[in-house]
């Protein structure tokens, strides 16, 4: 199917198929909204194909090309497709499963993600290991049983309290800070683990605390001591490919904000129209570097790059929409119902710190794409 027809397919699919009241739901800053329509909405996306497009067709995908791949997020995009429950399976450990994973591991994991029956979260962060990830302490012990069995705390656990399984990196061994960390697959019904949701001001949860208690891995991805090299290759994927159709939602934010500011008259400032002006330039240049990383190695340094890009161009669009908004970006409702552009500016308080901080971008910039020393 050539790239025109696979367009009008998708945009007729979403056209027939999206419930209206998911468009624009879930997501950033929402993740609260219809999480059992969207749940559903992932096994409709499963059931007709639309999940792992640009997997190998022998792992159970499609194997669409690139450019097909971003025609789909682009559709999805404008068609105002719901936040994905399903992405963390689909983003990051399904990569992670196919560039390190054994063809049995493949072959149990990658057909729950790819039908929307099995969700996923990410038991990275902790307390003490947030931006220093190999500072983590939860421990997992390979028991008398043959079974690993983790003990730990883990936190910022987006979507835990919906997961049916958790990815996490824990110490296996002690005597080594990187190469002394494995990634096993948790499941999350059972009693060895405690999800206690993260109650924001807004009274939402987006992230949890998840606790392991003897808690009993299925498995372990690669031998003892790969998690530093697997949790990498997933950060890379996380920072830079997984984020395309995020950039392309991007777009419709900027739409938004430049909308509000006809609609209010700030689009006469000088100054607020140079910052939209600003701001539109930036949106093409990470659109087009987003475009020409397609493809490349997810260790490298451009997904590092990417982040560095978009992060910060976001938190500002979210102050530029409230600087346009005025004091009435300041009230909400008796029952804190936040707008999008409130929202936009609260959750872009987090871009640069979650994924990596900005600081932690810069030095793996510096160490692995430039070769300077360690500061």
């Amino acid at each position: 199917m050539d790239d025109d027809a696979f367009r009008a397919c998708v945009r007729s699919w979403l056209a027939e198929n999206l419930p209206p009241s998911l468009v624009g739901a879930g997501g950033p800053g929402s993740e609260h909204e219809l999480v059992p329509e969207r749940i559903a909405w992932e096994r409709q996306l499963g059931a007709a194909g639309w999940i792992g497009i640009g997997w190998p067709v022998e792992d159970g995908g499609r194997g669409l090309p690139w450019r097909q791949q971003v025609i789909f997020l682009e559709e999805y995009a404008q068609a105002g497709g719901p936040g994905r429950v399903g992405h963390i399976g689909e983003q990051l450990l399904g990569p992670a499963l196919l560039m390190f994973g054994s063809e049995e591991q493949k072959a149990r994991f990658l057909p729950g993600i790819l039908d929307g029956t099995s969700l996923w979260c990410q038991g990275y962060s902790e307390p003490d290991a947030g931006s220093d990830l190999a500072g983590l302490r939860t421990r997992a012990v390979l028991g008398d049983d043959g079974q690993w069995h983790v003990d730990g705390q883990k936190v910022w656990t987006s979507l835990a309290q919906f997961a049916d399984w958790c990815f996490v990196l824990a110490r296996t061994s002690a005597d080594e800070r990187h190469r002394g960390l494995s990634c096993l697959l948790v499941p999350m019904r059972q009693d060895g683990v405690t999800v206690r949701p993260i109650v924001q001001l807004t009274g939402t949860s987006e992230f949890n605390e998840v606790f392991f208690t003897d808690a009993v891995a299925a498995d372990l991805v690669g031998a003892p001591g790969d998690g530093w090299r697997v949790a990498m290759g997933t950060l890379g994927v996380e920072r830079g490919v997984s984020t395309v159709g995020q950039q392309l939602g991007f777009a419709r934010e900027f739409d938004a904000v430049l909308a509000s500011a006809r609609a209010t008259g700030a689009l006469g400032d000088p100054a607020i129209a140079a910052r939209l002006t600003d701001a539109w330039i930036e949106l093409q240049v990470m659109r087009f570097y987003a475009s020409a990383s397609l493809g490349e190695g997810s260790q490298g340094v451009e997904a590092n790059i990417a982040k560095l890009l978009w992060a910060p161009w976001h938190q500002r669009l979210g102050e530029l929409t409230m600087d346009i908004m005025g004091a009435d970006g300041t009230v909400v409702g008796a029952s804190y119902e936040l707008s999008d552009a409130q929202r936009l500016f609260l959750f872009t308080r987090a871009d640069t710190i979650y994924g990596g901080s900005n600081e932690i971008q810069r030095n793996i910039i510096a160490e692995r794409g430039l070769g300077l020393p360690r500061g």
